[in-house]
């Protein structure tokens, strides 16, 4: 069933405004409060969210819980000063109040004349309508929750006697949400999230090894059939049963493979930070001023696209009430767009890109990441591995840290191979990469066409938001390595 934009700002008016005794004159008189020392813009944000989260432990369920988070939040921006209060209370009150603050905060020291605009807000007519489904759970009870935990158990108990510890997890999400702004902005949002999570834990020839993995997005839980979750386990086992057997990594500069999906974490830190709208304001950024430059190697096309059917990090509309967009930042090489939040966007004399994020009504929206991923090109994954004399075939990343201004990375594999002659061998350990960004975009000589998407958390700021990371099978040449053998 498809929901239109119509249909989620009147269930956002519902239970947003309706049950708190609000309408939408409340909300224009607010807005004209923000505007009313000269602002250049103010927007007022709702938010109720419910979360239920299971843990399983050792076949036990360990951990359960329940919550729901409410509020406003309350903005006003004149230049480049924001001024923010919030409320975990939604009513007339907390609107009065929130507003009087953000206000009071931003006049502060400033002899400002009243103005007395008033403020029009109008409904949003069209978004991306990525995804569809108005509830997480979709039916799914507490009974069948643990069920679908113990399964996963199981099968991973299943693969293998050396599978020696099992932890699963599952998180259900619902949030709506509603942003009106002195732009004239009317929004609303329901935004489904499940995800379900496992480690494992092998043990053998005195040696443990861990692995895991992780699937989810803006659909129900009732997704989750044995197919999918077998996938799961799959990859949580292999990764820790390979490390079982793996030897020292070599290290110095080589030709590196990369796995696809969430390999792709690699693009999102080193890369796509870099091309967030806020870091180039501030210019913070390793590639302020390289507008219409090569960055990358011919062929490269990199985009973060809020669009992708029911994808974690997808949105209808951004945290500022902007439609999600599919934008492209790498189009052959050469950089060409950022990703930009409404004040960014106006400072910069840019387009807005729907990449205004916020954790929660507590929060500032700031640029961020939605789906970045790069695109799939021509070659068989088999072709990329038959091409390497000799290197490393990282499959899997454990996470790394990248420096925004300087561009310069490092990335732990977590599962990883040599090849030899073309072929891959033996499982190796300990290898980290090590380079720039732009720098190791621009040594990229081969690109895949299994181009998958993997699902993460994205920190900014002390935020954390979720979002998918992706790539197809990638050759980069040159790359260095620090291995145990280092």
């Amino acid at each position: 069933m498809s929901f239109t934009a119509a249909d989620r700002l009147a269930r956002a008016q519902t239970q947003l405004l309706a049950a708190n005794d609000l309408d939408i004159n409340k909300l224009q008189n607010g807005l004209a409060d923000l505007w009313g020392r000269g602002a250049d813009y103010g927007d007022l944000y709702f938010e109720m969210t419910t979360r239920d989260t299971w843990s399983l432990e050792r076949g036990k369920v360990a951990r359960a819980a329940f919550g729901i988070s409410q509020g406003i939040g309350a903005r006003t921006v004149t230049g480049e000063n924001t001024a923010f209060a919030y409320s975990s209370d939604i009513s007339s009150k907390a609107i009065d109040a929130v507003t009087a603050a953000a206000r009071a905060m931003q006049s502060h020291g400033r002899d400002v004349a009243e103005t007395g605009r008033g403020v029009e807000i109008k409904a949003l007519s069209q978004d991306s309508q990525a995804y569809s489904t108005l509830e997480a759970a979709g039916g799914i009870d507490t009974i069948q929750k643990v069920a679908l935990l113990r399964r996963l158990d199981d099968l991973a108990r299943a693969v293998d006697p050396r599978i020696t510890e099992v932890n699963a997890q599952l998180a259900v999400e619902d949030a709506t949400i509603l942003v009106c702004a002195t732009d004239g902005t009317l929004a609303g949002d329901i935004r489904p999230q499940v995800r379900v999570n496992i480690s494992v834990v092998a043990e053998g020839n005195t040696r443990r090894a861990s692995g895991s993995a992780g699937d989810g997005g803006r659909f129900t839980l009732g997704e989750f059939n044995d197919g999918r979750l077998e996938k799961m386990v799959r990859k949580a086992t292999s990764i820790a049963l390979t490390n079982l057997e793996a030897i020292p990594s070599p290290a110095g500069e080589m030709t590196v493979v990369l796995g696809n999906g969430f390999p792709g974490v690699l693009l999102h830190e080193a890369i796509g930070h870099g091309l967030e709208g806020d870091f180039h304001r501030k210019r913070e950024s390793v590639f302020n001023g390289m507008m219409g430059q090569r960055i990358a190697a011919p062929g490269v096309n990199v985009f973060d696209d809020a669009t992708v059917p029911d994808a974690r990090g997808s949105l209808n509309i951004d945290d500022e009430g902007v439609v999600g967009q599919r934008t492209m930042l790498i189009e052959d090489g050469r950089l060409v767009g950022l990703m930009q939040d409404k004040t960014s966007a106006r400072i910069m004399k840019d387009r807005m890109t729907g990449n205004g994020r916020r954790q929660s009504y507590a929060d500032l929206p700031m640029t961020r990441m939605t789906n970045t991923f790069l695109e799939r090109g021509p070659y068989a994954p088999e072709e990329i591995i038959a091409s390497v004399k000799n290197g490393i075939y990282a499959v899997e990343f454990s996470g790394g840290t990248v420096d925004i201004t300087s561009g310069q990375f490092n990335f732990s594999a977590e599962k990883a191979f040599l090849i030899e002659d073309g072929k891959v061998t033996a499982p190796i350990e300990g290898a980290t990469l090590i380079g720039v960004g732009n720098g190791a975009l621009k040594h990229i000589s081969m690109i895949g066409n299994d181009l998958e998407l993997g699902i993460g958390f994205c920190g900014k700021a002390g935020q954390t938001v979720p979002v998918c990371v992706g790539q197809p099978t990638i050759r980069i040449d040159n790359i260095v390595v620090g291995g145990a053998g280092a």
